[in-house]
Formats: structure tokens, C-alpha cells, sequence
């Protein structure tokens, strides 16, 4: 199966200046994902891609192995949706001759990945049908609605007169959140909705430790620990 992954790294960045370039564990965040993209190449040709219009995030990209694509100018400002973006490096790619049977989009800013989480997920998108996979976290169903009139009563989502306990919760029973990690996608989804979900959706159900999205710079000491005890796991378990 010919895949293409495709991290869009634009160089501006309101919450945190240069955050995609930003020191992470001892090295750029963007770094991380590369790697993790690279190491799906084993059981699937992967063509790892960083798309961007900034030198220096090109020039990182580059050293830790991913093909650059240069990114227009108009579709890296700060209103730009990330969909044409990824149209752009299909477009790039298959003017070189390469048929994509998958696409898979990756966000830097989400690098607590499980070894060999995307080539799960390539996997699952290629053996279960779907034309869509989002990475989700999963949460309890716990959840609340304001009123929605003064003097109603909140709404929530879960029965509150049978509770159930948090350890006996049946997937079906938990609610998932799409944190933005991971999207594998049919190419004829972005060609004909210009989107990356479209036909029949899939859950790809991530880990609760792989749910960080670097926002904030509190975000970057969560994901530090969480990839320390991550290698920590796998350094033990070899």
C-alpha cells in the first residue's frame, strides 16, 4: 500500500513563537513525529513529508529524514485551513507519478506516539474498509451540557440515576475525543469534500497517554514526562 504522511508545519505561531522548532525532550517538537512516521515504513511504503513555507522548519525537516514540500504562501497564513494544504502535497506527489491508496495526516504538535501507533493505524484503515480513520482518545461518559434556557436544568449525557463505576465501563459506554493526532484518509475523500473525514469514519482508539496536544508550555513538561516514561517502557521491555 503506497502511503503518503503528510505533517503541515507552518513557521507562525500565536500561542508559542516557533513552536514547531520548539526543544522537546532534547530535541524539535516536529522532530518527533518524523521519526515516528519513519518507523511505519517497515510493514508499508511511507512517503514522510513535512509541508512548509519557513527555511529553518524545512531545514530541520530535512535532517531528520522527511521529503520537504514547499508550501504556497497563501496556504500558510494563520486563517488557512489544513485540507489544502494536504490536497497540495498529493498534487505534488502525483505529478511525480506516485498512486496514493492512503493519506495519512499528522500533527506536530501531538508527539506522545506509542511505538508503532501509526503503522497500526495504516493497518486498521487498510484491512477494515473504512474511507476515514480519526485518532481518538478515549474519556468517560461523564459529561455535561449548560441549560439550555435560565432556570433549566443542566443536561448530562449519561444516566445519573445508574452511574456507572469508571473501571467497569464498556467501550460502548465511553465518549472519544478527536485530539488532532492522527487522520488516515482515502485520497478520493480529499479530492471530491476537500476534507479529511468523509464516507465511512473509523475510530482509531489512541491511548490516554498519547491524547497531548502542545498548546501551552505546561503542555510541553506533560509531553516530556510522558515520552520519558514512554522510552523508559520500551528501553525495559527489550
Amino acid at each position: 500500500m503506497s502511503v503518503l504522511a503528510v505533517i503541515p508545519a507552518r513557521g507562525g505561531s500565536k500561542g508559542i513563537p516557533r513552536k514547531n522548532l520548539l526543544p522537546v525532550g532534547g530535541k524539535p517538537l516536529i522532530a518527533w513525529t518524523i521519526a515516528q512516521a519513519l518507523a511505519a515504513r517497515g510493514t508499508e511504503d511511507v512517503l514522510v513529508t513535512v509541508s512548509t513555507e519557513d527555511p529553518e522548519i524545512a531545514a530541520v525537516a530535512r535532517e531528520h529524514g522527511a521529503r520537504v514540500i514547499e508550501r504556497p504562501a497563501e496556504l500558510a497564513t494563520d486563517t488557512a485551513p489544513t485540507e489544502p494544504t494536504v490536497l497540495h502535497a498529493m498534487d505534488v506527489l502525483e505529478a511525480e507519478g506516485a498512486r496514493l491508496d492512503a493519506v495519512v495526516l499528522l500533527q506536530a504538535t501531538s508527539p506522545v506516539r506509542r511505538p508503532g501507533t501509526i503503522a497500526r493505524a495504516i493497518a486498521q484503515f487498510r484491512e477494515g474498509g473504512a474511507d476515514s480513520l480519526v485518532g481518538v482518545v478515549p474519556l468517560a461518559p461523564f459529561l455535561w451540557r449548560l441549560p439550555a434556557a435560565p432556570g433549566e436544568s443542566a443536561a448530562a449525557d449519561y444516566d445519573v440515576a445508574a452511574r456507572p463505576r469508571r473501571q467497569e465501563l464498556r467501550p460502548e459506554q465511553r465518549r472519544y475525543f478527536e485530539n488532532g493526532s492522527l487522520y488516515v484518509t482515502a485520497p478520493h475523500v480529499y479530492r471530491a469534500l476537500g476534507n479529511r473525514l468523509g464516507g465511512r469514519t473509523d475510530l482509531f482508539v489512541l491511548d490516554e497517554v498519547e491524547g497531548v496536544d502542545i498548546d501551552t508550555l505546561t503542555d510541553v513538561s506533560r509531553a516530556e514526562s510522558m515520552l520519558a516514561t514512554l522510552a523508559a517502557t520500551e528501553e525495559g521491555g527489550a
